[in-house]
């Protein structure tokens, strides 16, 4: 005679598909970032959502999508705030420079922010089918820096070749994804206000 059925979880119920998509993407891009995308399963997000493990599949087509969803939502979350650094036309361009370092660091490495560490984790991994809108907000994103730049290489107040400038001050701020959080939790760790401020000075002359 068979035994008692066992109880399943029971699946959150939500009315809004919207919020189970923006829980997927979020959820999605903690799990990529921590256990890389070839580590982690669909299963894996839909459990830690709370949701039956074919459920995302409601909202996505499959596991690259949902990676191309982390990293459009990193891209539109750092336009939006980038774009707000610039909106003041009558910013200075060495003070717009500084308040867009510190925004992407801040991108980076703020509570919850793990959409764009995974775009530079695991781009490869995004079949070149979705890399197109991908490229799209990454260059507008790189061309609010790009716009900056130049206008502090006018000023001769830039070390280098705007362009040039701009391939290094954002690769090596990238590169803090790999090392910075581990070492924020040090004593006499350094703030993301002091890396920002040194950043801006490896690059810019004194004013």
């Amino acid at each position: 005679m068979p035994g008692p059925r066992r109880k399943t979880a029971p699946e959150r119920n939500d009315d809004n598909p919207a919020n189970r998509r923006e829980d997927l993407v979020r959820v999605a891009a903690r799990l990529f970032r921590e256990k890389g995308f070839d580590g982690t399963t669909v299963r894996d997000i839909a459990t830690a959502v709370g949701m039956r493990s074919g459920s995302p599949f409601y909202h996505f087509a499959n596991k690259h999508e949902l990676l191309m969803a982390v990293m459009e939502e990193g891209l539109r979350l750092g336009l939006e705030r980038s774009e707000a650094v610039i909106e003041d036309a009558g910013l200075p361009a060495m003070e717009r420079f500084k308040r867009l370092v510190r925004t992407h660091y801040g991108i980076l490495h703020d509570t919850g922010s793990d959409f764009i560490p995974v775009m530079l984790y695991d781009w490869r991994s995004l079949p070149d089918q979705y890399k197109r809108r991908i490229i799209e907000l990454k260059d507008r994103y790189d061309d609010i820096w790009q716009s900056t730049l130049e206008d502090l290489q006018r000023q001769g107040l830039i070390r280098t070749d705007a362009k040039l400038a701009r391939l290094m001050i954002l690769g090596a701020i990238n590169f803090s994804a790999t090392w910075y959080h581990a070492r924020s939790r040090a004593k006499n760790a350094v703030s993301l206000d002091a890396l920002a401020e040194q950043t801006v000075a490896l690059v810019t002359h004194p004013t």
